[in-house]
């Protein structure tokens, strides 16, 4: 009935009900009696209950989320009945409702309800036994529900329902090892790292190893009973609120080095990972960000993972007989990416982050950022650059360049203020800091197309620039395209024609070479096939960044 669910689960018929229940009341009726009894019925405590919580169902809307409304919906319609049964022979509504409210459907439903409600669905675990000599050391004994968490491990360390165990060296306990968050075991709060199992379901382990421990496990049916020895000095564990964003591919199954598979978490890179306990300094508990499973998987420690990257990439340099791997050396000289601690960043009204493209010479960013601009030139800018060059005929000093001496631009770049610069024909060019803050701030959308050796320049708290990767496709594709839209070498500044099948190789070279050392800054990537294709993605990642909040580096949110 109406004590359903908060979500407009009425029954149609008993809302119908009521509402010819009400006509009937406000129409003339055949006898005055009938007209007193009907009034009396609507005005009754027991039916007001029952419209009042129809109503409130009403209110909320069908998207609402479930929760029950009352808990005795069964006790209101008993209380109903009771109302209307010395009536039955007065109106032929009253007769109907009475039958409506014993049908076993409309029961069945208002018990279940009821039994939701009063949450009389968890598990009823059995007495604890108390059979405990005196002279036994402190011991606790916890109850749990088996459950589909893994049971299964690797050597030292199984895990039992949400739990991990292993044989300590120099004694041959069995130990709790390792306490997932959000598993049974950290659910019922009594299970803890340290603790020592001494019986399952009444079977002592003394001497057993951890793997006749996960036998025991497996054939038990229902509730797990642990008497367990509390671990010294034990210390509440609290939930870290640190989240990440991971910078590499993870396959728990494919690792053969993670104290069990079935608790690891697999993961790819760019996801956002909430890291709930660093206490391990090799493996950490963590859950993918927005995942509603509450229970936490293993990953590597940043620690661990610096240390395996560094080792794969000594590897490599040793199969390198020639020396002509230069990615690696380049990354051996970067820091190695595992993973960066993020917050997220709100859009600010009149505020808007910088659009950076970056991309190997010739891939198309500077076409971009001319057609975005183009679109809405009062919304979209690009700094001005400064030369050290004289101002040409035509060219209007703080518009086309702004012109200062050698020996002032000198300054600036070794002040730190320009974010990239470079010499050309005998005449510095360069991009400041200053030029990109004064459009930020005077509400502008600045777009970047910096080379990719400034992103350490530009990635700070103080741009918090989003950074895009425009990529060149595969050769054939390339070569189609650039020759199909006529498109110009940027490799040959003193003649213009089209690219060579070499500039096409190095374009895709140097992409591969951005990608293996930057790729950690990326925030979007956009494959430059089709450069109507990848303007509209251009388009809709700008709005995006407008209007949705982004995970950004931590240290960027105050």
């Amino acid at each position: 009935m109406t004590a359903v669910m908060a979500n407009g689960n009425w029954d149609p018929s008993l809302s119908g009900l009521l509402a010819s229940l009400e006509e009937s009341r406000r129409q003339l009726p055949s006898s005055e009696e009938e007209f007193g009894f009907l009034s009396g019925l609507l005005q009754s405590k027991e039916l007001h209950a029952l419209v009042k919580v129809h109503n409130k169902i009403l209110e909320n809307g069908k998207d609402d989320k479930l929760n029950p409304v009352l808990s005795s919906s069964m006790q209101v319609a008993v209380e109903v009945l009771e109302v209307i049964l010395p009536r039955l022979g007065r109106s032929e509504m009253c007769k109907e409702l009475f039958i409506l409210l014993q049908k076993p459907h409309l029961q069945g439903l208002m018990c279940a309800h009821d039994a939701v409600a009063q949450k009389d669905y968890f598990p009823r675990l059995p007495e604890i036994p108390l059979d405990v000599e005196e002279d036994e050391e402190t011991i606790k004994i916890v109850q749990l529900v088996k459950s589909n968490e893994p049971l299964t491990g690797a050597q030292s360390a199984e895990p039992i329902v949400g739990a991990t165990i292993k044989s300590e060296d120099d004694t041959g306990k069995i130990v709790i090892a390792r306490v997932m968050h959000g598993g049974a075991a950290d659910r019922s709060g009594l299970i803890h790292v340290g603790d020592e199992v001494v019986e399952v379901n009444g079977i002592n382990v003394e001497g057993k190893t951890p793997n006749d421990v996960l036998a025991i496990l497996q054939a038990s049916e229902g509730t797990i009973t642990f008497k367990l020895v509390p671990a010294d000095g034990r210390s509440g564990c609290r939930e870290s609120k640190v989240r990440v964003r991971a910078h590499f591919d993870y396959c728990a199954s494919a690792d053969p080095y993670i104290p069990c598979k079935e608790a690891g978490l697999d993961f790819l890179k760019g996801d956002i990972l909430h890291i709930v306990s660093q206490d391990d300094a090799y493996w950490w508990q963590a859950r993918k960000e927005g995942d509603r499973n509450m229970r936490a998987g293993l990953i590597p420690s940043r620690a661990l993972q610096e240390r395996r990257i560094l080792h794969e990439r000594q590897q490599e340099d040793k199969t390198d007989s020639e020396g002509t791997n230069l990615e690696a050396d380049d990354f051996m000289r970067e820091e190695v990416a595992t993973y960066e601690e993020v917050a997220k960043l709100y859009p600010r009204p009149g505020l808007y982050r910088p659009l950076a493209l970056v991309g190997p010479p010739g891939v198309g960013r500077n076409e971009l950022k001319r057609r975005l601009i183009s679109t809405d030139p009062s919304k979209y800018r690009s700094p001005v650059p400064f030369t050290t060059r004289s101002i040409r005929p035509g060219e209007i000093e703080g518009k086309d360049y702004y012109f200062v001496s050698r020996e002032v631009m000198e300054e600036d770049v070794a002040a730190g203020k320009f974010i990239e610069y470079g010499e050309y024909k005998g005449n510095l060019y360069g991009t400041s800091v200053e030029s990109v803050l004064s459009l930020i701030n005077a509400g502008y959308v600045c777009i970047l197309s910096p080379h990719y050796q400034a992103l350490k320049m530009i990635r700070t708290a103080q741009i918090k620039p989003y950074i895009i990767y425009i990529k060149p496709p595969l050769f054939d594709t390339l070569k189609e395209t650039r020759t199909a839209a006529y498109a110009r070498s940027t490799f040959d500044k003193e003649n213009s024609r089209g690219f060579t099948d070499d500039e096409l190789r190095e374009m895709i070279h140097r992409g591969r070479r951005i990608e293996f050392m930057f790729s950690h800054f990326f925030d979007e990537e956009i494959i430059n096939a089709d450069l109507s294709s990848a303007f509209e993605s251009l388009v809709r990642i700008a709005i995006s960044v407008e209007t949705e909040p982004q995970w950004v580096p931590a240290s960027w949110v105050q």
